[in-house]
């Protein structure tokens, strides 16, 4: 009996993408026996942080890496380096500023996500620049003050025609001395983006180890300058203060390496042909259904270069509406999960999907509207 159902826990068919709220993604076998294996001896965590960083810099193309606590962590601890640096006593103040330390973070008022908050929490204040127009490079100038600790970017390529392009962002940030960090938390694939954003000039690019990388579901990882890795470190765990609930056990450490390290020897034109046939699979099943269209959804939610199937019902026709199907797919056997897209269809993500379960959820489909 498999531990979940011990506990009574339905696992689901994950046809909607690396939520979070499912456990991210399925880690490969090579990721699990590095994690097994690390779990069977005592070692100095800070060392090996330390020759971790080291390995996975050397995998990505950058200068240094850090392994965090997820991604929301590598915000929190990056903006800390910002913030308090090498500086003990500051560290100790954080979340509460004293007018010594700098204490704004600016971004796009379109770049805001839900997770900003985890860069708010350190207790910076964010300056918003731009509008539903777009955003100019002076607009970006004139915001930084001696009290700018950061400029933050948050990936997704759908939005960034209303930012100011990350080449100019870069120089301006680099002419006034400020860092710029960009949170490409999803944004993998393409693997390029583990160095695209520092070689660009970033100081630093953070993404999450539990999604594109198929990672421990509880890293992060984050790329970028030695001296504010440093930083990061000496701001978070073992030490104590606002690091110190961002925990990053052994296991995470070494199942993050082995992650990076089977992610770059992936063929990823396989990989992405493998969604292409997708699409193709799913129109020609569904293809003499009156009621059911297909169609390829291109770029992913998250604006990855990837393709996805969307299917869009026609509720007349089939005498059931788009949430009516959504339901009995998380209600029935097997679970599945998938997300809607507009008034009257779904998105199918195969970036999450096992072996047989693109079959499973067509069928499921046809007995759905069989009914």
């Amino acid at each position: 009996m498999s531990i979940y159902k011990r506990l009574g826990i339905r696992t689901v068919i994950n046809g909607n993408a690396t939520l979070t709220r499912l456990g991210g993604s399925i880690m490969p076998p090579e990721v699990v026996a590095a994690m097994a294996d690390a779990s069977k001896h005592f070692v100095d965590i800070i060392e090996l942080q330390k020759r971790v960083g080291e390995e996975i810099a050397k995998l990505t193309q950058n200068e240094a890496a850090y392994v965090s606590c997820g991604a929301a962590a590598a915000l929190t601890l990056s903006t800390a380096a910002c913030v308090a640096g090498l500086d003990a006593a500051k560290r100790e103040k954080l979340p509460h500023l004293d007018d010594s330390m700098k204490s704004e973070v600016i971004v796009h008022r379109h770049g805001r996500v839900g997770y900003d908050f985890a860069v708010r929490q350190v207790g910076i204040t964010f300056v918003e620049i731009g509008n539903e127009n777009g955003t100019t490079p002076d607009e970006l100038e004139n915001a930084i003050t001696e009290k700018t600790a950061a400029i933050f970017y948050f990936a997704n390529p759908s939005r960034e025609h209303l930012w100011v392009p990350y080449e100019k962002a870069i120089a301006i940030a680099k002419k006034h001395g400020v860092p710029l960090i960009v949170d490409a938390a999803a944004q993998l694939p393409p693997p390029e983006n583990l160095w695209h954003f520092t070689q660009m000039g970033a100081d630093l690019a953070l993404f999450s180890g539990g999604k594109g990388l198929q990672g421990p579901q509880s890293s992060g990882l984050i790329v970028g300058k030695k001296s504010l890795i440093e930083a990061i470190a000496f701001n978070g765990p073992p030490h104590p203060f606002i690091g110190r609930g961002m925990k990053v056990g052994k296991e995470e450490l070494v199942g993050l390496l082995a992650a990076v390290e089977w992610y770059l020897n992936q063929d990823h034109k396989e990989i992405q042909q493998s969604y292409e046939d997708q699409v193709t699979y799913y129109a020609e099943i569904f293809k003499d259904i009156q009621g059911i269209t297909v169609h390829r959804s291109f770029p992913s939610e998250a604006g990855q270069p990837m393709p996805r199937t969307e299917i869009r019902f026609d509720a007349e026709q089939l005498s059931i509406t788009r949430d009516e199907i959504l339901q009995q797919l998380q209600t029935g056997d097997p679970t599945i999960d998938i997300a809607g897209a507009g008034e009257n269809g779904v998105v199918i993500n195969g970036q999450t999907l096992m072996p047989g379960e693109v079959e499973i959820i067509a069928n499921r489909l046809k007995e759905i509207l069989g009914k």
